[in-house]
């Protein structure tokens, strides 16, 4: 009998949900809201057996109450049931969004080091080794972070939008601002993946989020696209904890 899930990854920019029919993802969706109509609409329509949150934000009161009463529900925390370790000092400090990353990387690349790199609200740097340690990484500021204070801390520089389109000499502000800061994301995001080169060998890297599509093509490092990855990640903890 076939099994439906549904995975709810709530961040800073969105909150969004992928459906999954056994280990199929089918559908992701982003959701207008985590109001308690949204959510029963949603329960109503797909019916799912079980469902799993992360989130990293202050999300509705009632949804977790919501999700239990009526699936096999589990919320991702530092106490989850994982498939990897995590030898950090304060396990309960990591982001559910990056436990979601490195446990996908884990299943898709088992036997090797793993960078995953999610380009979200924030550019965050995860690194889960062979022997499956999720060691930790970093975090800067992501792409509209940097548009956004180019502009709030400045007298005079405008908001710019995000556009691929872009020369690499800008001949205006708004192209200077999109070269210096999509490009000079771009060399920061080789930089690090060429630092964890030079340490660790058998080593892939792993790119998602939603401004992913901005530099894939900008980097020089050969690399594994997925802008679903995260949820692929959350339906191998939803199972771990929900059977």
């Amino acid at each position: 009998m076939s099994t439906c899930t549904i995975c709810f990854d709530f961040g800073n920019t969105r909150k969004k949900c992928a459906v999954f029919q056994d280990r199929e993802l089918t559908e992701v969706i982003v959701l207008p809201d985590d109001s308690n109509e949204t959510i029963q609409g949603l329960l109503g329509r797909v019916k799912p057996q079980k469902t799993l949150l992360s989130s990293v934000v202050n999300h509705n009161p009632e949804l977790e109450t919501i999700l239990a009463s009526q699936t096999r529900f589990h919320k991702l925390n530092h106490l989850s049931k994982i498939p990897i370790t995590t030898p950090v000092g304060k396990p309960e400090t990591i982001g559910a969004d990056r436990l979601g990353l490195v446990v996908a990387a884990r299943d898709l690349f088992p036997n090797s080091n793993n960078l995953v790199i999610g380009l979200g609200s924030a550019i965050t740097y995860n690194f889960i080794n062979k022997n499956h340690e999720f060691l930790g990484g970093g975090i800067s500021p992501g792409m509209e972070m940097r548009f956004k204070s180019l502009h709030q801390l400045t007298a005079l520089l405008p908001l710019v939008e995000k556009d691929w389109n872009f020369p690499l000499v800008g001949y205006d502000t708004r192209t200077n601002i999109l070269s210096g800061v999509i490009l000079g994301m771009a060399k920061e995001i080789d930089g690090m993946i060429d630092a964890y080169k030079e340490k660790y060998d058998n080593f892939n890297v792993l790119i998602t989020g939603g401004d992913a599509a901005y530099f894939v093509y900008h980097l020089k490092n050969k690399i594994f696209a997925d802008s679903n990855l995260i949820f692929k990640g959350l339906y191998a903890i939803s199972e771990f904890n929900n059977d």
